[in-house]
């Protein structure tokens, strides 16, 4: 595993040092890997959120209207259903 070092203003530092006091984190090592892999996810989403969108745009397609209406509606349940959890 590879270290880095990273500088935070002491208002930052605290937040840090309290998520692992409050047992949330084992350590401020940990806190860090777990907002990485957040963000890591987040951006996945993102793509893969765009990349279905464009495809709901296109009108490339060989399903007929009623298979792509449904497919359609229900993509659109699941994007709107995640954008409300933001």
């Amino acid at each position: 595993m590879q270290n880095i070092n990273i500088s935070l203003p002491e208002s930052l530092k605290q937040f840090v040092d309290g998520q692992v006091a409050q047992g949330r984190y084992s350590s401020s090592s940990e806190y860090m890997r777990e907002l990485i892999r957040a963000d890591e996810k987040h951006k996945a989403e993102e793509q893969l959120e765009a990349k279905l969108l464009e495809g709901l745009n296109s009108h490339e397609c060989e399903l007929d209207s009623t298979e792509w209406g449904n497919i359609r509606k229900e993509a659109l349940t699941l994007l709107e259903s995640r954008q409300a959890r933001r």
